[in-house]
């Protein structure tokens, strides 16, 4: 598998518009490139100066119901998806502009962001780009939850969801995340809630923009949406991409093994502070052009 060694950004602008899932409000969305060592901001077009609010772990102030980060009272809200797609297709720099506090919904997945963020074309740039490298496990556990980070070569999640619904049970999937694996077997992967719960938040004011079109709907015995799921493990797989996006909040990619089980926003969010102030156990380190080196340089790190 090869390493991505250089810093990639955007070729050109791109813009969508959708709906907020929870505020149900239309949001008009544009991202553009940016510079190296940039990283991904979102600024607000719809406030006095514009603040911007950095993607980072350190910035996220809620993790109820979505993945929300903030600075000085301004916040962005629902962004995991498409910083899923930011961190699948390996992009490090990017200004998200959008005039409403919450990144659109689209169709619940992340795929409509991988689009249009392909459709853009990538522009790789002359900054080396930074690796998390593992060299110790790290584990967070909590009654049945945990996450665990292991030593690898390359970038693997595996995932373990058990819900008492007849239609989710136990379903678990392992993938090494590329930019192919992650267009085509995580992406489409949509959110889900169910019935009961939808109708609840929406009495108190919340998922205002939640439908049929834009997450899977279960009831007791049935899955609402008429077209059906797009994967028969299609609810893990979503989980793995919200933690490919909650993950992407450490500021640079991970060459290691995420082992999950039954973890959510708040958890992998505790799990990346532990992960930050567990400073012995990983490095940083770049990579050189050079595909058999970096090849060379990877083979030690597998276990």
């Amino acid at each position: 598998m090869s390493i991505e060694t250089r810093q990639q950004t955007l070729a050109r602008p791109v813009q969508c518009t959708g709906i907020g899932v929870h505020s149900g409000r239309q949001v008009n969305l544009k991202i553009l490139p940016a510079a190296t060592n940039h990283g991904i901001k979102f600024l607000r077009t719809d406030l006095p100066g514009k603040p911007i609010v950095s993607a980072h772990f350190n910035s996220v102030v809620d993790t109820s119901l979505a993945t929300v980060i903030g600075a000085d009272g301004v916040i962005v809200s629902t962004i995991e998806h498409l910083m899923a797609s930011f961190s699948g297709l390996c992009i490090d720099n990017a200004l998200v502009e959008l005039d409403g506090y919450e990144i659109p919904i689209m169709d619940g997945s992340a795929a409509p962001f991988t689009r249009l963020l392909q459709s853009a074309g990538l522009q790789r740039q002359e900054a080396l780009r930074c690796y998390f490298i593992i060299r110790q496990p790290i584990s967070l556990r909590e009654g049945a939850k945990s996450v665990t980070v292991f030593p690898a070569a390359h970038y693997r999640i595996s995932y373990s969801i058990d819900f008492d619904h007849p239609l989710i049970q136990q379903q678990d999937f392992s993938v090494v995340v590329t930019r192919e694996s992650f267009d085509r077997e995580i992406s489409p992967a949509r959110t889900f809630g169910f019935y009961y719960e939808i109708e609840y938040l929406k009495r108190y004011g919340l998922a205002q923009g939640g439908s049929l079109e834009n997450a899977i709907v279960i009831d007791k015995d049935k899955i609402l949406n008429t077209g059906g799921l797009r994967f028969t493990d299609e609810f893990v797989r979503h989980k793995l991409l919200d933690c490919i996006g909650d993950f992407s909040l450490l500021g640079m990619p991970i060459l290691g093994h995420i082992v999950l089980k039954r973890s959510g926003h708040a958890f992998n969010h505790a799990f990346l502070e532990k992960f930050f102030a567990s400073k012995d156990c990983w490095e940083t380190r770049t990579f050189d052009d050079d595909p058999q080196l970096t090849q060379a340089q990877t083979k030690s790190m597998a276990i």
